[in-house]
């Protein structure tokens, strides 16, 4: 039997939990994400891969973003940061964008266009 790597049912408890109490950025940002808006791709919101809980994933793309509050900043965060995007991008092709809350909010415009950027042609 193949093992399950998205979404696994024991994480769903918590995806749940990060969806019912999303950050204002995260809420901010899904208005422009979902329902295919953004280039006509699908994203989802607290998706999981083996135990990472990603802010949004795009299948297509095999594309994370991530939304980073003052934790994430701290010399402990940027390594765990950097250990977890390497560790999605060799063993799932999944490339991660980080973006702190407050530039989602002050260059929109700019977020989004780096998205896009990131998405094959």
């Amino acid at each position: 039997m193949k093992q399950q790597i998205n979404n696994k049912k024991e994480l769903e408890p918590y995806r749940k939990n990060l969806r019912n109490n999303s950050t204002s950025a995260e809420i901010f940002l899904w208005n422009f994400l979902k329902n295919k808006q953004l280039s006509g791709r699908k994203f989802r919101r607290q998706h999981s891969v083996e135990n990472c809980i990603l802010d949004f994933y795009c299948p297509a793309e095999r594309l994370a973003i991530e939304l980073d509050g003052q934790g994430h900043f701290e010399p402990e965060g940027i390594e765990k940061d950097k250990r977890r995007d390497i560790f999605l991008l060799h063993n799932f092709g999944i490339k991660t964008l980080r973006f702190e809350n407050k530039y989602v909010f002050e260059q929109t415009e700019a977020v989004l266009r780096e998205i896009e950027a990131s998405f094959r042609v």
